[in-house]
């Protein structure tokens, strides 16, 4: 099939390299001229494991191509895939604006009959407003169909998730359409995979809902944990004896420092905006994202209770929002340095993958390459992304290193008898 990826940012970079991975012609529309240049030659502008290999066998053949030029990208293909980011605006509502502009893009230079499929998230009712936005920029009337078809692709993991996804959710009103979406994915769900067939708007509200169940369970853990830390119950055993219910399942019930990223913070926002516009309650909601801030503190509070921060040098391992990523939107460390900075703390960091993208927006934070280096001299060390390489360290070394021996374990990826034998100072969460 011949497809065009609207957006080169995770979902849109992951996605069309993968149908292409698959036989399909693709081209990946972009403004950013500098971003295309880049990728055009193989060079990958994000983190995801496998994902070059795959980028630059697929530009070798020919699958796979690159352009800035909207005529191009929506006149040579028949499905086109929106893949652009919808953040969240000044009102905490998703900011539909690039999917606006795309749709308006496709209406002015459509020559035959599209699939228009919405895989951005997505406020419900997004698919009749690209409908009616294409109609409105359209010269002459062509046909056309919309299509709610979310992403579920995990950092990390974006490859394994396109190839071998839980389920597919293909939301439409149209025969038409739904025959050749299926055909789309036939391959992949040859695998064994579901295809769901759904309404528009059950698909648009879908991705909502499994990203809300996904940070509600972790706000549950987390909430948890300070109960554990008042009465020294172990989160981590609470959490193991949780996901042994089979009606329940182990996933996602880590007490941590917060989620982060960029699906959970702003689709929880979003969700809670959607809500409020059809005046449904959301308190579970609003309830949800406050523990998560409130959780992103845990750590400093915890330092507060054991030392003083003016003036103290803090090592932070982790700044990615989770392992395997470079991206660091909405991480935790983000937002921890810069309260202990507050405090008055200078800060050294490390990161494997994510130090070039946190040097972007991390002010006064001196990096290091490795984490013996970032420790040295240091009055404590905050372990905030369960990075394998963290797992692994000689913590003897470690503690040799501080200034002072205390760790907060914002992670729980230690066993704080063994640090304590050590002579750390342990601090986790929930435990």
């Amino acid at each position: 099939m011949n497809i065009t990826v609207v957006g080169t940012g995770y979902v849109g970079l992951v996605t069309g390299t993968g149908f292409a991975n698959l036989g399909n012609k693709v081209i990946s529309f972009d403004i950013d001229e500098e971003k295309l240049e880049n990728l055009s030659k193989g060079e990958l502008t994000i983190y995801e494991p496998g994902l070059e290999e795959i980028l630059k066998r697929n530009i070798k053949t020919g699958r796979l191509i690159f352009t800035s030029d909207p005529q191009k990208a929506v006149r040579e293909s028949n499905i086109i895939l929106i893949c652009v980011g919808t953040p969240t605006n000044h009102i905490q509502e998703a900011d539909l604006t690039s999917v606006e502009n795309v749709a308006k893009q496709i209406g002015k230079f459509m020559n035959g009959y599209k699939v228009v499929v919405n895989k951005s998230t997505v406020p419900v009712g997004t698919a009749e407003l690209v409908r009616n936005i294409i109609k409105s920029n359209q010269k002459k009337k062509i046909d056309f169909d919309v299509v709610s078809n979310p992403e579920f692709l995990r950092e990390g993991a974006a490859l394994k998730d396109f190839e071998n996804p839980d389920r597919i959710i293909i939301g439409t009103d149209s025969k038409k359409a739904e025959k050749i979406m299926v055909s789309l994915y036939r391959s992949v769900a040859r695998t064994g995979r579901p295809i769901m067939l759904t309404d528009i708007k059950s698909a648009e509200i879908i991705k909502y809902a499994c990203n809300a169940m996904l940070a509600t369970r972790i706000s549950f853990m987390n909430q948890l944990s300070f109960l554990c830390d008042k009465t020294g119950a172990n989160i981590r055993d609470v959490s193991r004896g949780l996901g042994l219910d089979s009606r329940i399942g182990p996933r996602f019930l880590q007490a941590g420092i917060g989620y982060g990223g960029s699906c959970f913070p702003k689709d929880i926002k979003a969700l809670i905006s959607t809500l409020k516009k059809y005046e449904c309650d959301c308190d579970l909601f609003k309830a949800v994202d406050r523990i998560n801030e409130k959780q992103k503190s845990v750590v400093v509070e915890k330092l507060k209770s054991v030392m003083k921060l003016n003036g103290a040098v803090i090592a932070i391992w982790g700044l990615s929002f989770k392992p395997k990523t470079d991206d660091i939107r909405e991480a935790p460390s983000i937002k921890i340095i810069g309260e202990l900075q507050n405090l008055g703390a200078a800060i050294h960091a490390y990161d494997p993958i994510a130090t070039k993208n946190a040097a972007k927006v991390l002010k006064k934070v001196e990096l290091f390459e490795t984490p013996y280096d970032t420790v040295k001299n240091c009055e404590a060390l905050i372990v905030a992304t369960e990075w394998d390489e963290f797992r692994n360290v000689d913590m003897k070394a470690v503690k040799s290193l501080m200034k002072k021996p205390v760790i907060v374990d914002g992670r729980n990826i230690y066993d704080p008898d063994e640090l304590k034998k050590l002579g750390f100072i342990y601090l986790g969460i929930g435990r």
